[in-house]
C-alpha cells in the first residue's frame, strides 16, 4: 500500500512485516502458496487459478483483475472477508483493540513509533486467538470492497465498489485508525 519503494522509515529483516503489497499482489501470493503447498488456489482471474496466466501484476486499478472471483468452498489461501477479519482481530474477547483496551499494549502507531517506521511482529502481546499486531504495525488486506453492505451480502461483502478494505491501522495512523 502507498509508494512502492523503501524509505529510512521500514523496518527490514525478517522479523518485521511485509509492506508496499498491493491487494493484488496478496491475491497473487495466496494462489502461489497455494499450488506450493498442494491445496486448491481460491482466486480465479480469467478463468485461471494460476497467477503466471494472470499477466503482469497491476499497478492501479484494473477491471479484469478485479473480477476475481473466489472459490469460497477450495482449501487452498485467500483474503479473509472483512467480517472474518473483525472476528479474528477480536479473538473471542470484548475490547476495543485486538486483545487490550489499550493501543500501547497491542499496536504499533504514531504516537509510540514517532513515525518512524514498523517494528517487528509479536512484539506487543497477543489477542485471545494468540494472533500478534492485528491492531497496528501495518493494514492488512480484506477481500472486500469498501462499499454499503445488507444482511445478505453481511458475510463477504460489497460485491463492486473503488477500493478494497484493509484494517487494522498501521505505524503512522493514530490509535482511532487501531
Amino acid at each position: 500500500y502507498g509508494e512502492n519503494k523503501p524509505s529510512s522509515r521500514d523496518g527490514i529483516g525478517e522479523n518485521h512485516p511485509a509492506y508496499y503489497v498491493s491487494w493484488y499482489d496478496a491475491l497473487v501470493y495466496c494462489n502461489k502458496r497455494s499450488i506450493a503447498e498442494g491445496l486448491t488456489p481460491c482466486d480465479s482471474i480469467l478463468n485461471s487459478t494460476v497467477p503466471d496466466e494472470w499477466g503482469p501484476v497491476p499497478t492501479s486499478s484494473d477491471s479484469t483483475w478485479d473480477a476475481v472471483e473466489c472459490d469460497w468452498n477450495a482449501n487452498g489461501y485467500r483474503l479473509p472477508t472483512e467480517a472474518e477479519w473483525e472476528w479474528l482481530a477480536r479473538g473471542g474477547e470484548n475490547y476495543k483493540y485486538a486483545g487490550s483496551d489499550n493501543a500501547d499494549d497491542v499496536a504499533w502507531y504514531t504516537s509510540n513509533t514517532n513515525d518512524t517506521g514498523t517494528r517487528k511482529v509479536k512484539t506487543k502481546a497477543q489477542n485471545g486467538y494468540g494472533l500478534y499486531d492485528m491492531s497496528g504495525n501495518v493494514y492488512e488486506w480484506c477481500w472486500d470492497w469498501y462499499d454499503s453492505i445488507s444482511s445478505s451480502s453481511a458475510a463477504d461483502g460489497a460485491t463492486s465498489g473503488d477500493i478494497r478494505v484493509r484494517r487494522g491501522g498501521y505505524w503512522y495512523n493514530s490509535d482511532y485508525y487501531c
